[in-house]
C-alpha cells in the first residue's frame, strides 16, 4: 500500500491530517492512516485511548466548514494498531480547513485558487458561471441582428427548432429571463465590446513578432475573425486535378482541426480569469492558450484517450454553439482533431496543462518529408530534385516542375507553392525559363498563366 489519490500516511494526529481530509472531501474521498510512517510501516509507539476517536471527530468537525464528520476505525497492520480516518466526497463543495481550500492531486494536497474555488462550487451545484445574471446589463444591451442570425443558424442546423420570436427563443434556451440577461447572452449577442479578448500573433521566434491582432466581439464573430486571421498567415497551395483543370486549395494545416482549436479556446475558457485567449502562429506550429485549467477533474492523461467523459465549464455557451451546428457532441473535439491530421504524416496534436490555463496546438514533429511537401506544394509528383534535364539549376528545376504540374499557373500561385519565395526571385527564374524557350505565357496579363512550351515537356521527364 502506498500514498496516492485516496490514501495518506501520518505518524500522529495533527492539523495536517485535517487538511488532507478536507482535500479528500473536495475530491473523490479518501483515508488517512494515522500511526504509520511515509513508507506505510506502523510506528511501534503509537497509542490511542477509548475517547481518542471522538475527540478527533469533534476537532475535525470544528475546524472544517461545512463541518466534516468522518468515520474513524481501528485496524491492525503488521501486528500493530493504527487508526483509519475516512471521508467521502462531500456533496456541496468546497470544504474549507481554517479558511483555506484544498483538493487532492496525486498523493499531495493542492491549495485552490479563487477561480478554482468558484468552479468547484458551481460543479457541485451542477451550475455554470455563464448561467448567472450579467450585472448592469439588460436585453436592451443585446444586438438584435446577432440574435436573429443565431436563430436562423439554429433552425438551419436542424438540431432544434426555434420560433423566430427572439425573446421567447432566448428564454427557452435560458439565456434571458424577462429583461435580465445571463453572462452567456452577453458574450453571444453583446451590442458592444465585452471584457474578453482573443489575441493572435504571427511569430518568427518566441520573442520576434511579425504581426498581431486583438479581437473583441460576440463569440460567433470572434471565431470567424480568428479563422480568417489564421488562414491569412498560413501557406496554401493549389492542386490541379481532372480534365477540367479544377484547382483545389491545400492548406498547410487542416482547417477543420484549426477551427476546433479556436472553438475549444472560446467555448471552454475560464471567463473569471482576466487573461486573454492567445493564439500564436509560428513557421511550423500553431498554439492556443486557453485561460483556466481542465474542468471537472479531467486530466491530461484522460484526454489522450478517445473515451474520456466530457465536462463543460460554460454550459449555455457550449449549448448555443452545439445548436448552431458549430460543434458536435460535447467532448468530441479532440477526437475530430486527431482524425483531421491523419493526412498530414509528420503533424502532431499537442496539449498540456500550464500555469493559469491549458494549451493546445498543431506542430510538425520534424523537418517535413517529401510526402508532406507534395501535399502542401500541390501534389508535385515525381520528385523535385531528380530527373530534370537540360542543365537547369535546382531552383529552375523546381519551378519548371511546378509549371508542368499546374498548366496556366499564375505568378502569385507559383510564389505560394514554392514557400513564398521573393517575387523578384520568381520573376527572374520564370524569365530564364522563357529565355531558354522552355516556358511560355499565354492569355491576358490579368487572367493568363504560364505553360510548358509545346514540344518541351520532355525536358522534365
Amino acid at each position: 500500500m502506498k500514498e496516492n489519490q485516496h490514501i495518506e500516511f501520518k505518524s500522529r494526529f495533527s492539523d495536517t491530517v485535517i487538511e488532507t481530509l478536507s482535500a479528500f472531501a473536495n475530491s473523490k474521498g479518501g483515508s488517512v492512516y494515522v500511526g504509520m510512517d511515509d513508507k506505510g510501516t506502523p510506528i511501534p509507539d503509537f497509542e490511542f485511548g477509548k475517547e481518542t476517536f471522538q475527540q478527533w471527530v469533534n476537532e475535525i468537525k470544528n475546524k472544517t466548514q461545512p463541518g466534516i464528520v468522518p468515520d474513524v476505525t481501528e485496524k491492525v497492520i503488521k501486528g500493530k494498531k493504527v487508526a483509519v480516518i475516512r471521508v467521502q466526497e462531500f456533496p456541496v463543495k468546497p470544504v474549507s480547513f481554517k479558511g483555506r481550500y484544498y483538493r487532492r492531486v496525486g498523493n499531495s494536497n493542492h491549495q485552490l485558487s479563487p477561480n478554482e474555488i468558484t468552479d468547484l462550487n458551481l460543479q457541485s451545484l451542477q451550475l455554470s458561471w455563464d448561467a448567472y445574471t450579467k450585472p448592469g446589463k439588460t436585453v436592451a444591451d443585446l444586438d438584435l441582428d446577432s440574435i436573429e442570425k443565431f436563430i436562423d443558424k439554429v433552425n438551419s442546423s436542424g438540431r432544434f427548432r426555434l420560433s423566430g420570436e427572439w425573446r421567447l427563443d432566448l428564454e427557452k434556451l435560458k439565456l434571458i429571463n424577462g429583461n435580465t440577461i445571463t453572462h452567456a447572452a452577453w458574450l453571444l449577442f453583446a451590442s458592444e465590446k465585452t471584457e474578453y479578448n482573443l489575441h493572435l500573433g504571427r511569430f518568427k521566434t518566441p520573442s520576434m513578432i511579425i504581426d498581431d491582432k486583438m479581437l473583441n466581439g460576440t463569440l460567433f464573430e470572434v471565431v470567424e475573425d480568428a479563422m480568417n486571421y489564421i488562414i491569412g498567415h498560413i501557406k496554401v497551395a493549389f492542386e490541379i486535378t481532372g480534365k477540367t483543370t479544377k484547382r483545389t486549395e491545400i492548406f498547410e494545416y487542416p482547417l477543420p482541426a484549426l477551427r476546433e482549436l479556436v472553438l475549444n479556446s472560446v467555448i471552454h475558457r475560464d471567463y473569471l480569469s482576466p487573461i486573454d485567449v492567445q493564439i500564436k502562429i509560428f513557421d511550423k506550429s500553431i498554439s492556443c492558450f486557453n485561460p483556466g485549467g481542465l474542468y471537472g477533474g479531467l486530466t491530461v492523461e484522460q484526454l489522450k484517450k478517445d473515451n474520456y467523459s466530457a465536462h463543460t465549464r460554460n454550459k449555455l455557451i457550449a449549448e448555443a454553439f452545439y445548436l448552431a451546428g458549430d460543434i458536435e457532441k460535447y467532448g468530441s473535439g479532440f477526437v475530430r482533431i486527431r482524425k483531421e491530421i491523419k493526412d498530414y504524416p509528420t503533424m502532431k496534436f499537442v496539449f498540456d496543462a500550464t500555469p493559469g490555463g491549458f494549451i493546445t496546438g498543431l506542430e510538425y514533429e520534424q523537418q517535413r518529408t517529401k510526402q508532406d511537401e507534395d501535399k502542401i506544394s500541390g501534389g508535385l509528383s515525381g520528385g523535385l530534385s531528380g530527373g530534370l534535364s537540360g542543365g537547369l539549376s535546382g531552383g529552375l528545376k523546381t519551378l519548371l516542375k511546378v509549371v508542368e504540374n499546374n498548366p496556366g499557373i499564375q505568378l502569385k500561385e507559383i510564389i505560394a507553392l514554392l514557400g513564398n519565395i521573393p517575387t523578384r526571385t520568381a520573376e527572374r527564374h520564370i524569365g530564364k525559363l522563357m529565355e531558354q524557350n522552355i516556358v511560355e505565357r499565354r492569355g491576358s496579363k490579368k487572367t493568363g498563366g504560364y505553360y510548358i512550351k509545346t514540344g518541351q515537356s520532355g525536358n522534365t521527364k
